[in-house]
């Protein structure tokens, strides 16, 4: 098998956890749901440790926030904690990458470089990419934590699975306007320049 479509289906499988948390909690008791939950993130990290040879970096870390968010759910007895785990990826990850930006770096970028990719886009423009998408996933981190704390945890579970992909979806059709007006101007201001230096040279 391909690495292409287990990465796909490991992108299937993640959507496990939030849907079991959503069905025990409303089947079973608190404690069952969180316990679920908790289990299957742990179970999502082992199956995608063992097909793809290597945990991706986001999932250890939904999983080190769900480890400690799960027990204080438990303690006490209240799994909005434990709904909460989007809201803390969110805060992380928008701070992780605004101290890249701050930094002049690009993860991006340094990953195109990596994989020594011929097509990528020029690194400030990476860089402005990434610094809407850090306000994206924190604004999506509050939004969650609205729907934790006061929707219902299927709608929580919708917007944890398929409405994430739904709303990143629309976030890239925004930013693929973005960055072709973003060209257009900065062709613009080269045409400019080049005819502004080719007239300085005539005179």
């Amino acid at each position: 098998m391909s690495k292409a479509p287990l990465t796909k289906n490991f992108y299937l499988l993640s959507f496990i956890p939030a849907f079991a948390y959503w069905y025990l909690e409303e089947t079973q008791t608190l404690q069952i749901a969180v316990i679920g939950g908790l289990s299957l993130a742990i179970l999502e990290v082992l199956i995608e440790k063992i097909f793809t040879k290597h945990v991706h970096s986001l999932s250890k870390l939904n999983l080190f926030i769900l480890a400690i968010l799960g027990p204080i759910s438990l303690i006490g007895e209240d799994g909005l904690w434990f709904k909460l785990q989007p809201f803390f990826t969110g805060v992380f990850l928008f701070s992780y990458l605004t101290y890249n930006i701050n930094k002049g770096q690009s993860l991006m970028h340094t990953m195109s470089e990596d994989l020594k990719m011929k097509k990528s886009l020029p690194k400030d423009m990476l860089i402005q990419l990434e610094k809407h998408l850090s306000y994206f996933l924190l604004v999506f981190g509050f939004f969650m934590a609205y729907l934790a704390k006061f929707e219902s945890t299927s709608v929580w579970a919708f917007f944890k699975t398929i409405g994430f992909y739904l709303a990143f979806f629309v976030f890239l059709i925004g930013e693929m306007f973005f960055l072709r007006n973003k060209i257009k101007q900065d062709l613009g201001q080269e045409l400019i320049a080049e005819v502004a230096a080719k007239l300085s040279s005539e005179d």
